[in-house]
């Protein structure tokens, strides 16, 4: 090798070294550098004896109970050995305050059984925490974080791509119980040179939380397959992955939409996933679009058919999951009737920011996962 110039096979070295660099710093950094609670562990210890004064000097502003703030605070904040150490010091100054307040008075400000046992009590409760957020391994400052990025990385992977002039597209998502996860997600890609649009909606088994593990992991998994395989052959790989995963509730409804923005022909292959609807402006009327296909993660070798239709001017075509139209109060068609009628509504005005309005109107309290995808061609 001349010059400055690296191989292929030394820059893979270094990014390597790179990684294995950066696991063990993380690793580190748990216990010494970023991720360390001594400095937490300092302040709540420097708290204890000030609230012990407290007690013993002004008896009517700081009663013996005052010990739980620092103890709950450490739960949130320290962990397990660390959190020992905070019980040692606040026992010894509850043992402090018993003996400077037992002046043999009418023992209104004593330490009493029942300030002993809810001391104990928060300290049991905050051990728990503390053990728990040390099984899960995340730094004491990360964890919110964590949750943070896991979510906007959801987000993301759920954007729609932006769409040549004459095309609208739009996608809202709305997860039970008011939750920030979802079983229900979006992957979206143009590919063929930008000429082709490929969406994917998916409906994981379960609902919020429960499910959103599972669609995290699907949404990168699909996220790849999505425009690195042919439109045919996207939907089997995505059944053969979930088949792999061998989990207890693995299966998932699914529809790959492939559509041409030039002449608005497309493709739609359903994996067990409800209907379309496409709206015809020279009808006015809502036609149901299904295509044929067993659920995803139920058998391996399964084949999945398409339906082909054309988007003309003027035309929209809706994607949904079945929490926006099925409850427990009505069957589905009821539910898809609904949603046709509250979508009538937008069709002289324009669909712009309709799929968030829609969802509110047809299944605002709903909990179930919903998500709706609108496209239209004006």
């Amino acid at each position: 090798m001349t010059g400055g110039a690296e191989t292929p096979t030394a820059r893979m070295r270094k990014a390597l070294h790179r990684a294995r660099t950066s696991v063990r710093k993380a690793g580190v950094d748990y216990f010494r550098g970023d991720g360390s609670d001594w400095i937490a562990l300092g302040a709540l210890l420097l708290c204890v004896p000030a609230l012990a004064l407290g007690t013993v000097a002004m008896p009517e502003w700081c009663a013996p109970s005052a010990l739980v703030l620092p103890i709950v605070a450490g739960g949130l904040l320290l962990r397990p050995a660390s959190l020992l150490a905070l019980y040692a010091a606040s026992a010894a100054a509850l043992i402090a305050e018993a003996a400077a307040l037992d002046t043999g008075g009418d023992g209104a400000d004593r330490v009493t059984p029942g300030t002993i046992l809810v001391v104990a009590a928060v300290g049991f409760l905050g051990l728990l925490i503390a053990q728990f957020r040390s099984r899960v391994g995340v730094p004491w400052r990360r964890g919110g974080t964590m949750l943070f990025d896991l979510r906007e990385r959801i987000r993301v992977q759920s954007k729609l791509p932006k769409l040549p002039r004459g095309w609208h597209r739009e996608m809202a998502l709305r997860p039970a119980g008011g939750q920030s996860f979802s079983g229900d997600f979006v992957v979206a890609a143009r590919t063929n040179g930008g000429r082709t649009l490929e969406v994917v909606l998916t409906d994981v088994s379960g609902k919020g939380m429960d499910a959103a593990s599972r669609a995290l992991l699907l949404s990168g998994a699909f996220g790849g397959l999505l425009g690195s395989l042919p439109p045919h052959a996207f939907l089997p790989a995505a059944n053969g992955y979930l088949l792999r995963q061998d989990w207890d509730e693995g299966f998932a409804t699914s529809v790959h939409l492939v559509l041409d923005l030039d002449s608005g022909d497309y493709e739609m292959f359903s994996a067990g996933h409800l209907p379309g609807l496409q709206l015809s402006a020279g009808t006015g009327r809502w036609e149901e679009k299904a295509a044929e296909g067993p659920l995803l993660g139920v058998y391996d070798g399964a084949q999945f058919d398409p339906i082909k239709g054309t988007l003309g001017a003027g035309d929209v075509l809706m994607l949904f999951t079945d929490g926006l139209v099925e409850t427990a109060e009505r069957d589905l068609t009821e539910g898809m009737d609904r949603l046709t009628g509250e979508a009538d509504r937008y069709v002289s005005g324009g669909f712009q920011g309709a799929a968030w309005h829609l969802i509110e109107a047809v299944a605002k309290d709903v909990n179930d996962d919903r998500a709706l995808l609108l496209i239209c061609r004006h």
